[in-house]
């Protein structure tokens, strides 16, 4: 990225931008279909149906219907009235620090923005965030997942047992804003009846007649590397009713999404209000939306983010090594989060120092911001032509930062002094 004066960053936090900023084929694919027609999805057009069929081709069959919006926000508000028409119900549980989005539905399931609020609604209730670095089950747990999992059972028996009925477990893929959280392994996998392909939160969701909505809004496209899905990481056995997208799918273009089943679909058909969206599913939102999926095919980013993200997470594992603020460094693909603490015993967040390095990295012309319940998580999410060459020059620009900071900085509060 320039400022006005030409100065140029590298950008560690632009998921939106999620093939380069201002791709040529993503801007020309735009302005080509402009120049021929833009109108609403009442009128019929080829673009709507191609992209549904290519976006059909990257997900589980189940997951067969396509809604197209505007914003993540309103993909997860459809998702919400999606699972309350299919179950008959209206509670939800959701993950401690998530955020779904802005709209006044989803301050009521983001923990992130509801405490800070009004508070918590009694038809929402949270489990504890999957974080097997600072929550209650951690590394050293025999069966984290398994705990964790316990966790969501024991939240919907609480809620059934006050008459509560559940209509959904909505969960970011990888949690973003609790902190580039990376759930343990098992934790969304099959259990116990082999008949049953659900998460092992799932299996608790699912007996008390819910459905769960895979929240990819941050993640999906490839980011992951190993797979399109951030879901699919919980193994090819696990499908969700519900998947939503957003941001990364339109690369800065205003397009959103809800995959759902043919049964979650069909009742919300039933109802007879027609779902309708003035400029979702646009012929020139979906002719970006194509390109912006040739554009992860042609240059094979994919796999890119395999390979630079491997290397990237990498270089940061040798600055925990280095630097004793370095905490934890966590990740998959290009989704990586590293974790600043004051003490190794105690963990407690480098909250002050964080935010230090953040401003001191953007004067060295790199882009990075914080995140997580104590605002000490540095995240990685950058465009996904990121590069090794950039990987190398970013954690070179960290260690010489954090090198200087631990010997000239002994306090927060010489931190807050500094200009």
């Amino acid at each position: 990225m320039y400022d006005e004066q030409g100065a140029e960053y590298i950008d560690c936090i632009s998921n939106v931008a999620h093939v380069g900023h201002c791709h040529p084929l993503v801007v020309r694919a735009a302005h080509e279909q402009n120049q021929v027609l833009n109108t609403n999805s009442r009128y019929l057009h080829d673009n709507i149906v191609d992209y549904a069929q290519r976006l059909s081709e990257t997900l589980p069959e189940q997951l067969c219907v396509f809604y197209f919006l505007n914003s993540g926000s309103e993909a997860n508000d459809l998702a919400l009235r999606l699972a309350r028409h299919y179950t008959g119900h209206q509670d939800v549980v959701v993950l401690d620090h998530a955020y779904h989005g802005h709209l006044s539905s989803l301050i009521d399931i983001s923990p992130y923005k509801f405490r800070n609020l009004d508070g918590q609604k009694e038809w929402v209730h949270v489990a504890p965030l999957p974080d097997t670095y600072r929550g209650p089950y951690r590394e050293d747990h025999p069966n984290p997942a398994m705990a964790y999992a316990n966790e969501v059972k024991r939240v919907v028996s609480s809620a059934q047992e006050k008459g509560r009925k559940i209509a959904a477990f909505f969960a970011e893929s990888l949690p973003s804003v609790g902190g580039q959280i990376i759930p343990p392994a098992g934790y969304f996998s099959q259990v116990a009846d082999p008949r049953v392909s659900h998460l092992l939160c799932h299996r608790h969701i699912r007996k008390a007649g819910g459905v769960f909505v895979a929240d990819e809004i941050q993640v999906g496209f490839g980011r992951v590397g190993k797979h399109f899905w951030a879901f699919q990481l919980q193994g090819k056995d696990f499908v969700p009713d519900i998947v939503t997208m957003g941001k990364s799918i339109g690369n800065g273009h205003p397009v959103a999404c809800v995959a759902a089943t043919q049964p979650v679909a069909r009742a919300f058909e039933a109802t007879g209000v027609e779902y309708f969206n003035t400029f979702g599913g646009s012929p020139v939102s979906c002719a970006v939306g194509l390109a912006v999926l040739n554009v992860l095919e042609k240059e094979q980013l994919q796999d890119h983010a395999t390979s630079v993200g491997s290397f990237l997470m990498e270089l940061l594992g040798q600055q925990k090594i280095k630097h004793p603020i370095v905490g934890d460094v966590r990740g998959v693909g290009l989704f990586i989060g590293v974790d600043l603490i004051k003490d190794e015993a105690t963990r407690t967040p480098a909250t002050e120092e964080a935010a230090y390095l953040v401003s001191r990295l953007k004067e060295n012309y790199v882009l990075l911001s914080t995140d997580g319940p104590g605002r000490n998580i540095l995240k990685f999410k950058p465009p996904m032509c990121f590069s090794l060459d950039n990987a190398r020059q970013v954690v070179a620009k960290l260690d010489a930062i954090l090198t200087d900071m631990e010997e000239k900085v002994r306090s927060c509060e010489t931190l807050r002094l500094q200009p």
